[in-house]
């Protein structure tokens, strides 16, 4: 009998967006005096709004996320944390993956950013796929797009849509044997 696999097991972190620059930086200052979390991305997209991602131990983001909250309550667009994030996630956030070759290649589109970054975690819990990006896009979009076997890729897509909301869902879409056209841009 094989041995079963352990649990993906990452950092905790925590996700505010905003709608708001100004709430937004004053919210990550009220979360970084509360606990101790490391900012892990800060960036304005477009609309005037702010992207804030923290990571650390669960309690200590759990009341980071908390101070965060209550100070930006009205600007709030979306929010979330994860206990254990896998540990694609943070690269994928910050920028485009590499990979030698794509498969299969699926794509969940949503109307704003941390529904997708939250749908990509459980994407690529869901299946052996890999991440080439969960992150933000012109006009404030949230895009995921993964790459493995057409299977794995389906199985990711249905899950991380899954969490999605109805009315954020722009699309999910799966590729089953991706032009090698697709490779550069999708990935430089």
């Amino acid at each position: 009998m094989p041995a079963a696999e352990a649990p993906v097991v990452g950092p905790s972190i925590g996700f505010l967006e905003l709608s708001s620059l100004a709430k937004g930086y004053e919210a990550l200052d009220a979360m970084l005096k509360k606990a101790a979390v490391e900012p892990l991305l800060v960036i304005a997209v477009p609309r005037g709004k702010l992207l804030v991602m923290v990571g650390g131990p669960l309690a200590e983001v759990e009341q980071s996320m908390l101070a965060g909250r209550e100070i930006a309550a009205g600007a709030i667009v979306d929010h979330f944390t994860i206990q254990n994030a896998h540990p694609q996630l943070p690269a994928a956030i910050k920028g485009r993956v590499k990979v030698d070759l794509l498969e299969a290649v699926g794509f969940i589109e949503t109307k704003e950013v941390a529904s997708a970054i939250y749908a990509a975690d459980v994407a690529v819990k869901a299946a052996s796929v890999t991440l080439i990006e969960a992150r933000n896009q012109p006009g404030a979009k949230g895009m995921v797009v993964l790459t493995g076997d057409v299977g794995a890729v389906r199985a990711a897509i249905a899950a991380g849509a899954a969490t999605v909301k109805k009315e954020m869902l722009v699309a999910e879409i799966v590729i089953p044997f991706a032009h090698k056209g697709l490779l550069k841009q999708l990935t430089s």
